[in-house]
């Protein structure tokens, strides 16, 4: 069994739930606000820990009560956090969460500390080796994504990566990675800038997630919070590459990390 990886961003997640979401110049209330833990490095790291490989995260958080407070939380899901960085010259990121009354969210990001990933993330990297994940999502500067991919593959690691947010990553990133994990909109934006991965799956929300000729579908629930659940797909089905699963059996797994996902509140279960 080969390890997990997750080179990525993590921040401070502040939860607003309002009737509906403000259109340009407008004012709506909201209900009081939640401070929750985010950024889709964390949480796929999360992910990936509970299904069940080793698993670690690297990446840079603020020298400050949250980015500490951070560390410990994912040290409790089992997260390797050796490779994390405090940094005292930034804040720990934050996301601001807007969720309305049927369940769909809007998402702002200032980067902070997650903007700072550089040369000392990547000397993380050096320990991989074959039959070791690497996830990437991509809150992180591109031209350290772009190193990341060659350093892993270096290491005969397989690379994956989330374009998510999406952004159009240089040609010798996708030489340098096995894997892209995109939802419709994403794959649609990569298609319009001309980007040929050499593999792709496709996260079709309430219908499921295509890898090829492999055709998996959703799990029909009731979504509380829909935060999160594309990190919880994408760091589950990393783990279980790394566990040697298929496919098929790693996007089952995917599919339904992801259906329990959206029956919690917040991007990340409830420890315990």
């Amino acid at each position: 069994m080969g390890r997990l990886v997750v080179l990525g961003s993590a921040s401070q997640d502040l939860h607003l739930e309002m009737p509906r979401h403000p259109h340009t110049g407008e004012t709506v209330l909201s209900g009081d606000i939640e401070y929750r833990f985010g950024g889709k490095g964390g949480n796929q790291s999360v992910a990936g820990a509970r299904a069940g490989v080793e698993c670690a995260f690297v990446g840079r958080l603020g020298d400050d009560a949250p980015g500490r407070e951070y560390i410990r939380r994912l040290e409790a899901y089992g997260v390797d956090t050796s490779h994390i960085t405090l940094d005292a010259s930034a804040p720990t990121g934050t996301a601001i969460i807007y969720i309305n009354d049927e369940r769909d969210n809007m998402i702002v990001v200032a980067p902070g500390a997650n903007s700072l990933v550089g040369e000392h993330e990547l000397g993380a990297l050096d320990g991989l080796s074959a039959g070791d994940v690497l996830l990437m999502p991509l809150e992180i500067p591109l031209d350290i994504v772009e190193r990341a991919a060659v350093t892993a593959k270096g290491h005969g690691a397989t690379v994956v990566i989330n374009m998510a947010p999406y952004a159009a990553v240089s040609a010798h990133t996708l030489e340098n990675t096995d894997l892209v994990i995109v939802n419709e909109h994403e794959d649609a934006l990569m298609r319009e800038d001309g980007l040929q991965p050499a593999d792709v799956l496709v996260t079709l929300g309430a219908e499921g997630s295509r890898w090829g000729d492999v055709v998996v579908p959703a799990e029909r629930v009731t979504p509380l919070d829909t935060t999160g659940a594309g990190d919880a797909y994408c760091g589950t089905l990393a783990a279980c590459l790394a566990r040697g699963d298929s496919r098929q059996e790693a996007m089952q797994a995917a599919t339904r990390a992801a259906a329990a996902n959206v029956q919690h509140h917040g991007a990340q279960p409830p420890l315990g």
